[in-house]
């Protein structure tokens, strides 16, 4: 049997999953949650040979789970799943150390598969979001210019930006003006917006 993990804050979302999953013979649910701070905890106990992993979750997100699982249990593979079919996120995922990467409105069957594909040593990435990540380009921020624009998201003034990050009021102000640069945009906003859209946040 293959055991699965599924991470997925969206309760339906998640007991959808379960329900295709369960009519597979050779797959097992052993562990859910709907954080993703919880996924590593949950592993060692439920030892997944497989974890499905939403990309936003409360507590962190899916791609760092799957870069922090490969280091904690490094035979259990990770397939993202997602409705953002963002180049930037399959990027990241695939840099982290995950197996997989599917878009959630993928035919049921092709989740099985992907699933089967995994443990067997395989890569399995949507052919689609693969042709799109090659043509969108490497992000260029540099991680604490991604961090910055992260922790300002929500519209945090530079004072709060600082305080979250431990750094400086100025040295969050040269980051800030470093993205929209490289994003060649003439504000913060513009700079965030433009590179969730690419994935890079």
């Amino acid at each position: 049997m293959i055991r699965v993990l599924i991470a997925e804050d969206q309760a339906m979302v998640r007991g959808a999953l379960k329900a295709l999953l369960a009519m597979e013979r050779d797959i097992e649910i052993v562990a859910e949650t709907d954080r993703a701070d919880r996924v590593v905890p949950l592993a060692p106990e439920s030892r997944p040979d497989v974890a499905l992993l939403d990309i936003e979750m409360p507590g962190g997100d899916g791609i760092t789970a799957a870069g922090q699982l490969r280091k904690e249990l490094p035979f259990c593979k990770t397939v993202i799943l997602t409705t953002f079919g963002r180049p930037g996120f399959l990027r990241r995922a695939m840099e982290s150390g995950a197996s997989g990467f599917m878009l959630k409105d993928a035919p049921a069957h092709e989740l099985a598969l992907a699933i089967r594909r995994t443990v067997a040593g395989e890569r399995v990435v949507d052919p689609g979001l693969a042709a799109a990540a090659l043509s969108a380009g490497i992000s260029p921020l540099s991680e604490r210019e991604r961090e910055v624009l992260v922790a300002g998201r929500g519209g945090a003034g530079i004072a709060e930006i600082a305080k979250s990050l431990f750094l400086s009021e100025g040295t969050v102000r040269n980051y800030l003006s470093s993205a929209i640069q490289k994003l060649e945009v003439s504000n913060r906003a513009e700079a965030a917006r433009r590179a969730e859209e690419q994935g890079w946040l």
